[in-house]
């Protein structure tokens, strides 16, 4: 991955998306002339994949004063335990007491989109997967959803915008649309194959009209070297994709001298049922994860005052003052 490219937009600056609260503690801050320079830590309610901390870092660096800022942070995709502190702020509280709902909306969302990632990457045991999960989720979201997939391992994903992010190129086959349009798998193909930049991989989805290993050897035929890959989206009402389906497909692909051909299997994928092929043994050769991940609870986070102008404070039942954490990295 690179550097990602996190601009934080004009609700947020201007505070619109902060709980009102801070608004006002701001305001009467202000008016009171209160600005200490203060410490907040932020920590996880549980363990898992710690992703957002470069869009907080991006929204961080807009509005903390230069001269008087220090952030330490876990690194994006670290491992984090529960209670660990990841993220550390001192600077005038002023600065950033705002932003408290924003920062913390990120690191939960995404903390929650990578771990669910990162469950499905770790029961795949080496086999790709994408994220194919951008029409779950709130257009405004999907782009950060997709990066946070890849943070969490997934080795593509297919929205644009989270792509961009990631720095990786867009990962797709054709959908159904297209197939049922054109009316036929191979004829829409065949479209795909003469309209589509050379570059991308020829991938062909095959449950549409006809058994799925008729149309895979239908579209090879057609294909020949150019097709890269089939995808076996079997829909639950004809029982989904099974391992012994893959396997069928997989046999008679191979007995026509297609070899070359992949297998990409998507529908209703999890860990579980990624689990369930790689334990059969079911030469998948990639897995489209779509709402495992989309839904995936939020790894609620939160932000405790730990020092004001040098003075250890706490909420009660909170130790007073920094706490240690060695894995910190100055960030800013």
């Amino acid at each position: 991955m690179t550097q990602p490219q996190f601009e934080p937009g004009r609700d947020v600056l201007s505070g619109d998306t902060a709980d009102i609260y801070f608004a006002h503690t701001v305001e009467i801050l202000q008016r009171e002339g209160i600005n200490p320079v203060a410490t907040m830590e932020v920590f996880a309610s549980r363990a898992g994949v710690l992703c957002g901390i470069e869009e907080a870092r991006a929204l961080l660096s807009r509005v903390l004063p230069e001269s008087q800022r220090e952030v330490w942070a876990l690194q994006e995709g670290d491992s984090m335990a529960a209670k660990e502190v990841v993220l550390r702020i001192t600077a005038p509280y002023q600065s950033y007491g705002l932003y408290e709902t924003a920062y913390l909306g990120m690191l939960a969302q995404c903390s929650g989109w990578a771990t669910a990632a990162r469950e499905c990457v770790e029961a795949a045991c080496g086999i790709p997967v994408v994220s194919f999960g951008a029409r779950h989720v709130h257009p405004a979201v999907a782009g950060v959803m997709d990066y946070s997939a890849v943070v969490g391992g997934c080795a593509g994903c297919s929205s644009i915008a989270g792509a961009r992010l990631a720095g990786l190129e867009p990962s797709g086959t054709m959908p159904h649309a297209l197939i049922i349009v054109m009316g036929d798998t191979v004829t829409a193909t065949e479209a795909f194959d003469r309209h589509t930049p050379p570059e991308a991989p020829r991938v062909s989805l095959v449950d549409t009209f006809k058994d799925e290993c008729e149309e895979s050897l239908r579209v090879a035929g057609a294909l020949g070297e150019r097709l890269h890959a089939v995808r076996l989206d079997t829909p639950g009402e004809r029982g989904r994709v099974t391992p012994e389906l893959v396997k069928e497909c997989r046999a008679r692909l191979d007995l026509a001298g297609f070899k070359h051909v992949r297998i990409f299997v998507s529908g209703g994928i999890g860990p579980e049922r990624i689990a369930r092929f790689v334990e059969a043994g079911a030469p998948v050769d990639g897995f489209g994860v779509g709402s495992y991940i989309t839904s995936a609870a939020p790894i609620d986070f939160t932000a405790d005052l730990h020092q004001v102008e040098g003075r250890p404070v706490a909420k009660r039942g909170r130790i007073p003052g920094i706490t240690p954490n060695p894995r910190l990295k100055r960030v800013m």
